[in-house]
């Protein structure tokens, strides 16, 4: 077998052809290919008609291109986490991280919540997804509140730790990065921020939704600062070579919860499209295996480093994400607008690194 470079293990061996994108997308394109023949059988055997296999057949690619255009920042906050990793916590993440994804959040963590909600068994859950759809849905929706709250919480707190960093020199939106760096240095300025928005969204909430809201952002804050410190503490011994290890499990967990922060919004949009658990599976699980591929490229590739704003471009749609998410509390907001507004500011960032590269080049002396 053909020896490439390591799955993430940063820019390709000096000698080694470069991957063409078709490679990258190798794996992706056999898991739509299995996706969607598993989505025909299940519409086939549902509906015992062509017209509902198509149908089936077809939110199953919609619910796919939903979760591509939700999580393509979420390729690159990964690929960005993922190159300061060492080699075998990023073939871990590439590996057993996605079948976490795919498996966890988009079948497990549906069912987790039904579980929680409705008081009932595991079992009891599969089959009332399976048998009563409709009231499956319901609960989901009934659990949209905490989950937006703990989820925007986290968010808001990832993409402002990114902006938040005085060591950081490279800035996008000069006259607001420049000043974000500038703060960086008093303690505890995005809890605080993030805090006042937690307040000022649960103040617009009525009755016992403001309280539901409020200590499910406090779960969200809480989250982030210990998966923070626990990669702190992982990583102070990275010294030795068990604690090389166990700093990239502090990664290894950071990446697992943003990932799930980011699968919230998906899952529980993916209901106004379907009722059926296993569609939604199938249809997100698709949009995982691509994001994955994504992520491998960008590392192996050094796009982040060739497309300066790229990051920015990225963090500045996670912000985005995490308000629509608070906002969601109190008004519908469809997955469209979040889907196209992340690819929007990313699209402008990546335009934005072109044209610098493009000034840069020509500034360059010529070679003589």
């Amino acid at each position: 077998m053909t020896q490439h470079p390591s799955p993430t293990g940063g820019a390709p061996h000096s000698g080694a052809p470069a991957r063409s994108m078709l490679s990258y997308l190798k794996w992706a394109f056999i898991v739509t290919g299995l996706g969607l023949a598993l989505g025909g059988w299940l519409g086939w055997t549902t509906t015992g008609t062509l017209a509902g296999m198509l149908t089936i057949l077809f939110i199953c690619a919609v619910l796919a291109v939903l979760e591509i255009s939700l999580s393509f920042d979420n390729a690159i906050v990964n690929a960005n986490k993922l190159k300061s990793m060492t080699p075998i916590w990023q073939r871990r993440f590439l590996t057993w991280g996605i079948l976490i994804a795919v498996f966890g959040m988009r079948i497990v963590f549906p069912l987790l919540i039904v579980v929680i909600s409705a008081r009932i068994g595991p079992w009891e859950a599969i089959t009332l997804a399976a048998a009563r759809p409709e009231e499956y849905a319901h609960i989901m929706e009934e659990a949209h509140l905490p989950i937006a709250a703990f989820g925007g919480t986290f968010l808001m707190m990832v993409g402002l730790s990114f902006f938040f960093d005085h060591e950081k020199d490279v800035h996008w939106v000069q006259w607001l990065e420049r000043r974000m760096a500038r703060h960086a240095t008093i303690r505890g300025i995005e809890v605080a921020i993030v805090l006042v928005t937690v307040l000022i969204f649960s103040r617009l909430l009525d009755g016992a939704d403001t309280q539901v809201f409020f200590s499910s952002a406090i779960w969200g804050l809480l989250t982030f600062l210990l998966v923070e410190v626990l990669g702190g503490l992982l990583d102070s011994t990275q010294k030795a070579v068990k604690g090389a290890a166990q700093g990239g499990l502090g990664a290894f967990l950071y990446l697992e919860v943003l990932d799930a922060s980011f699968s919230f919004d998906g899952v529980i949009g993916a209901f106004a499209l379907t009722q059926n658990l296993f569609i939604i599976a199938i249809g997100l699980g698709i949009g995982a295996m691509y994001v994955r591929s994504m992520t491998i490229m960008l590392v192996e590739n050094g796009t982040l480093t060739e497309y300066r704003y790229l990051e920015h471009g990225a963090f500045y749609a996670i912000i985005a994400l995490s308000v629509i998410m608070f906002m969601q509390s109190l008004v519908h907001i469809p997955e469209v607008i979040t889907g196209l507004g992340g690819a929007a500011l990313i699209g402008v960032s990546l335009w934005s690194s072109i044209r610098w590269n493009r000034v840069e080049r020509g500034n360059a002396p010529a070679s003589g």
